[in-house]
């Protein structure tokens, strides 16, 4: 049995920091962060670029409140020529879990719920769960059998509700299931809503038992569908209004603007030995400046900047407030921080917790991935980030591929030399 690591450490870190906002560090040396090897991380990342291993990326690094590497490099769409900027928009799609998680733990505290009740009670069509037994590839038809557990709200938020993914689902059953019940997935330019798809797959079998295995999964489009029942407000409003504008993030959104849609970055993959743009498959490029802008993916829908992802983390890491505005307790972010799923992730150096995946004691002797409690998490679309309560440290590197790649070794490299930049 391994052994649940206490985070005290982690939480009196936490309460230990000044709160901080982002702002520039400016042309003097931020204490503690070695010049020179930023200079290095600078460099690793121009030569990524520069032998085409992705066609663009925006970097921000971020010690104590200061931001000490900002820089875009490369293109933003490959047929154009446009260049990236600091401020581009990317699709960060599984970053938006998070941010899911935090509105619902907003409503947790508000004692709305416990985290242990049944969805059901929420959302009866969950009423009942099965487990897939038998299934007929030629004709899709299956067989169940009645789960002895009812999926609970912290099922969800971990992944062990027994739920799947549709179509990246790692059982090809599921992935035929789930498409022809017509579930959403990821995000789409469909004239549909996230109440309607989330009906549809509580409709069908899971892959186990609630709380048996930890199983990436669709549960945070369940929770942003949630999070409209509870606070009796679109899912995309509660966002706006309890997270993005306390926090300036502005530029975090399910559609975007006429303003924002040309900041938003091409989706590239690689074909011929060119980096061209991403084609139609089961998601629309486009998504999120078309189409009928009317489902809200609790899971993977949101589009974002790294400055503004770096504001959230920066939340986290002041203990839940930011710019004098509290998103959430330091006492629920404890919670948030410690390990919900015992040994399901087996021993590969990370925890899971209600938000994020958690650094633990053997990832820390890995190396590579940060200090003990380092929260992190990324997107489908090559955007990663992970923040570090022990250096209160920031890092997010930003790209947006899909499909076929070139050698791209820049996301672990960046976090593993971002590291190395503390004194």
């Amino acid at each position: 049995m391994k052994p649940i690591l206490s985070f005290v450490l982690f939480f009196f870190l936490l309460n230990s920091l000044p709160a901080q906002i982002l702002s520039p560090a400016g042309d003097n040396p931020v204490p503690g962060i070695s010049k020179e090897r930023v200079n290095k991380l600078d460099a690793m990342l121009e030569e990524a670029v520069s032998k085409e291993q992705v066609p663009g990326l925006v970097a921000l690094v971020v010690k104590d409140g200061k931001i000490v590497y900002h820089e875009a490099k490369g293109l933003s769409d490959v047929a154009t020529g446009k260049k990236m900027e600091k401020n581009s928009i990317f699709r960060i799609a599984s970053q938006t879990k998070a941010i899911t998680s935090t509105a619902v733990m907003i409503l947790w505290e508000e004692g709305r719920f416990r985290l242990d009740d049944p969805i059901s009670k929420y959302i009866p069509e969950f009423k009942n769960p099965q487990i897939l037994q038998n299934f007929r590839y030629g004709d899709t038809t299956y067989t169940t059998k009645p789960s002895t557990k009812e999926i609970t709200i912290r099922h969800l938020l971990t992944h062990t509700s027994g739920l799947g993914y549709g179509v990246i689902d790692g059982d090809e059953r599921m992935k035929m299931i789930y498409h022809k019940a017509g579930v959403v997935d990821l995000f789409t330019t469909e004239n549909v809503t996230i109440g309607e798809s989330v009906k549809r797959l509580a409709q069908l079998p899971l892959h186990h038992e609630p709380g048996a295995k930890y199983t990436y999964s669709e549960g945070l489009d369940v929770l942003g569908y949630f999070v409209e029942i509870i606070s009796g407000k679109p899912f995309d409003v509660f966002l706006k209004e309890r997270i993005f504008d306390p926090l300036g993030m502005n530029d975090t959104r399910f559609y975007l603007s006429e303003a924002q849609s040309p900041r938003l970055v091409t989706v590239h993959t690689r074909k011929d030995n060119q980096w061209i743009s991403f084609p139609v498959t089961f998601y629309d490029p486009d998504y999120p400046k078309a189409g009928a802008k009317t489902f809200f993916s609790g899971g993977a829908g949101l589009s974002s900047t790294v400055e503004d992802y770096a504001k959230f983390l920066q939340m986290y890491l002041n203990g839940g407030t930011y710019n004098g505005k509290r998103i959430l307790s330091p006492t629920t972010i404890e919670t948030m921080m410690t390990n919900q799923v015992g040994d399901l992730l087996g021993d590969g150096g990370k925890d899971y917790g209600l938000a994020f995946g958690l650094v633990d004691a053997k990832g820390v002797q890995l190396g590579g991935i940060g200090s003990l409690g380092t929260f992190d998490w990324g997107g489908y679309f090559n955007t990663q980030y992970f923040a570090a309560p022990k250096e209160k440290l920031i890092g997010l590197i930003f790209k947006q591929t899909s499909g076929a790649g070139n050698g791209d070794e820049t996301g672990w490299k960046f976090r593993q030399m971002v590291f190395t930049l503390v004194e």
